[in-house]
């Protein structure tokens, strides 16, 4: 949580490579041009409920899959124009899977050097956004020029109704890397995105590199970091503690290595949960407790509706009347199956105004099962397998800056290595990609490179 149809039946997706191959990668770029949908990727079933919205025909088609295949196999790519110098992209979409196991298939975009990859192969790097909405329509790589560092709404020579492109992309280019960025699941590839479950969105971000090393873009190389900001800081932090799915075989892409974790103003709820056992006393208080802290404005309501509207189509038994009014649930639902984070708090505010809280049921009900449901989709207590780096900046009201705080404090007594930077200056919520990004490239050249890190957990 952060504080910040087609009419007809669209064509099926295919697999489009990039023009013109060298006689050395044309073997390669087979492979890649070789995942054709009529390999085994099943159309199902059309979901009327998966794209409300109207959506480009790469992902039209895609929203109409079932989601059959090996985890990060890619199932449709499309070639996409950049300026990064000496690079190419593509869109992608690829199989990944929800925290409880269920099979989905994830939207992205892929951007690699030019030419092949060294004998040694190249790191793989993995971007995960922050918020941009729930809808079928609100994925950043649907953007008509995703392939480009970060662009945000909220700063100054902001481009688009919504944050897309990849931080730091040009300086990771010319280092060698191969990017990818995960849309994450229901943000372009049919189903429900669950909106800050970390647990789901970091296996998005696993599989996305999975995907990578399908195409053969890395070559030999299996190293890979995972590096996000706000939603994407928390599937950063859950994808740390996910040591059996990062280790699962049989997939498009057996034995990634991940070598460090980096996190941008992250949310992780699980670090807000009282001590002591998890009583109906103690659900209650947290739950007031989250309530009261992300209902200060409409804004901040809209991140915290959304997730209460995923988390309650995530997992059965949750109803949203249990947290809203019927007239509230019957709004909020409307709202977020069809618009963006940036449309979807002007609509709030536009209809209700100040009386946004008047949606919410004055007495919830069910709040254990919300709780349980809430930390089983947040950062789960396992030490981290490679080190894990937070940037934070003093003025974050956002994403309370106290989270890191906690994570890394309960991260650090199960033996962790997790590291927290202030950023200098006073830096937001949406200042701290751009400060951070000189701290943290050469915090991931060192870890592909192998050097010694001193414990963040150390005293002083």
């Amino acid at each position: 949580m952060t504080r910040s149809e087609g009419a007809g039946r669209a064509a099926t997706p295919t697999i489009v490579g990039p023009a013109a191959p060298e006689p050395a990668r044309a073997r390669r770029r087979a492979r890649i041009a070789g995942l054709a949908l009529a390999a085994g990727v099943a159309l199902a079933a059309f979901d009327a409920g998966a794209a409300e919205v109207a959506l480009p025909p790469f992902y039209e088609g895609i929203a109409r899959l079932a989601a059959t295949g090996r985890l990060g196999e890619v199932v449709a790519s499309e070639a996409v124009a950049t300026r990064i110098p000496n690079a190419r992209a593509w869109r992608i979409a690829y199989v990944s899977s929800d925290l409880l196991d269920r099979p989905t298939i994830a939207t992205g975009l892929v951007i690699a050097p030019e030419g092949d990859a060294p004998p040694e192969g190249r790191p793989i790097m993995s971007w995960a956004h922050g918020t941009t909405g729930t809808a079928q329509n609100c994925g950043p790589s649907q953007e008509w020029d995703p392939a480009q560092p970060l662009n945000e709404y909220f700063l100054i020579g902001g481009t688009s109704s919504t944050d897309f492109g990849v931080p730091a992309a040009n300086e990771f280019i010319a280092a060698g890397y191969v990017l990818v960025a995960t849309d994450y699941q229901g943000l372009g590839g049919g189903g429900t995105h669950q909106y800050a479950i970390s647990q789901t969105q970091a296996r998005d971000a696993i599989d996305a590199i999975r995907a990578v090393g399908s195409m053969g873009l890395s070559g030999a190389g299996r190293k890979a970091a995972i590096y996000g900001w706000s939603q994407g800081g928390g599937a950063a932090l859950s994808a740390a503690s996910s040591p059996d799915y990062i280790a699962r075989t049989g997939t498009a892409f057996d034995g990634i290595d991940l070598v460090g974790f980096v996190a941008l103003a992250p949310q992780d709820v699980a670090a807000m949960a009282p001590p002591g056992p998890l009583d109906d006393a103690a659900s209650a208080k947290m739950l007031a407790g989250l309530t009261t802290a992300f209902t200060d404005n409409v804004f901040d309501f809209t991140h915290f509706s959304m997730n209460m509207w995923a988390t309650a189509a995530t997992f059965p038994g949750l109803k949203l009347t249990e947290m809203f009014t019927a007239d509230g649930a019957s709004a909020i639902d409307e709202i977020f199956s069809k618009k963006c984070m940036h449309p979807a708090s002007d609509t709030l505010n536009f209809n209700f105004g100040s009386d946004f809280k008047t949606l919410l049921n004055p007495a919830p009900t069910n709040q254990r099962a919300w709780v349980e449901a809430i930390l089983k989709g947040s950062v789960q207590p396992i030490v981290p397998i490679a080190p894990v780096i937070i940037y934070w900046g003093t003025k974050d009201t956002t994403n309370p800056p106290v989270m890191g705080e906690k994570y890394r404090d309960q991260m650090c007594k199960i033996g962790g290595n997790v590291t927290r930077v202030q950023l200098p200056g006073e830096q937001s919520h949406f200042t701290t990609p751009g400060a951070s990004q000189p701290l943290y490239v050469p915090w991931i050249a060192d870890r592909f490179a192998g050097k010694a890190l001193p414990n963040g957990c150390d005293p002083g």
